[in-house]
């Protein structure tokens, strides 16, 4: 017997025109619809007209739910999985069962759409040749903190979702952690409220209702740190522990990138300083 294909489908993140006649098509054409939350979907459903049966696959019951999709799909039923908004498996359910349909055979057919993410990162005005996606953002102040101090030392672009009720929060967290670095909010995409908000940190929390609502992505751009090299220290630790001068002058003018004759010269002081100590 012919497999069933499980196809991972793309919705749209508000606006309801953003879905694509392929991912229409599928969900007529498919024998099942694995939804995260059925009654969003079914709303779904009846504006575009599909009648596919509907069952519940969520982060709460995918693990044993995956295994009663799966027999599905080897008896030959083509199943669309879709999540709430956007892309499934991404931060949203659905990854357990795409791979129990990779590991029984069953050919996994995506079929693109609507990102809160690359929408935003496309909309940003920042670097885009390469970023990173991390998910949500920790709830907790001590493990947020963590997590920004881990983003510190490269110039970067990263991406989050967050809550929209600890956004303040968070942007205040960036600011003490990680400077006031450029940030991009997106709140709403796509939908009536749309807003995108590009500055500073700083900027973008003056420019924050008091309380705002929606879902929200978040972009943040860090910086490159640059760490001074120290060649007076380090001329002093080589001609402390016997390197001839000409030696020192050689390794520190390579590694600190300084005029030779500038090295030299603190090398010579250095030198009388050490003869003065080892004379009194």
């Amino acid at each position: 017997m012919k497999k069933g294909s499980l196809f991972v489908v793309a919705t749209p993140i508000g606006n309801l025109e953003d879905i694509t006649m392929r991912a229409v098509r599928v969900l007529k054409d498919a024998g099942l619809i694995a939804a995260e939350d059925t009654r969003h979907t079914k709303k779904l459903l009846v504006h575009f007209g599909i009648d596919t049966p509907l069952t519940s696959c969520h982060e709460h019951n995918e693990r044993g739910k995956a295994a009663f999709i799966v027999e599905k799909l080897l008896s030959g039923v083509d199943v669309a999985l879709v999540s709430d908004a956007g892309t499934p498996a991404i931060s949203d359910p659905g990854y357990r069962l795409v791979a129990l349909a990779i590991e029984n055979g069953v050919t996994i057919v995506p079929i693109p759409g609507a990102s809160a993410i690359v929408s935003l990162v496309s909309a940003s005005g920042l670097p885009t040749d390469e970023f990173t996606f991390k998910g949500f953002l920790p709830s907790k102040e001590g493990e947020l903190k963590k997590l920004l101090q881990g983003l510190k030392g490269k110039a970067r672009t990263y991406v989050f979702y967050e809550s929209p009720r600890r956004l303040r929060d968070t942007l205040e967290a960036v600011i003490e952690t990680l400077g006031d670095i450029q940030v991009v909010i997106g709140r709403e995409l796509t939908k009536l409220h749309e807003e995108i908000i590009r500055g500073k940190a700083s900027e973008a929390l003056s420019a924050l209702s008091s309380e705002p609502k929606g879902e929200v992505t978040l972009i943040l751009r860090t910086n490159e740190e640059t760490v001074a090299f120290d060649f007076h220290g380090r001329l002093e630790e080589l001609l402390s522990s016997g390197a001839k001068l000409n030696d020192a002058v050689k390794a520190v003018a390579a590694d600190s990138g300084h005029p030779r004759s500038e090295v030299y010269k603190e090398a010579l002081a250095i030198k009388e300083r050490l003869k003065e100590k080892e004379h009194e």
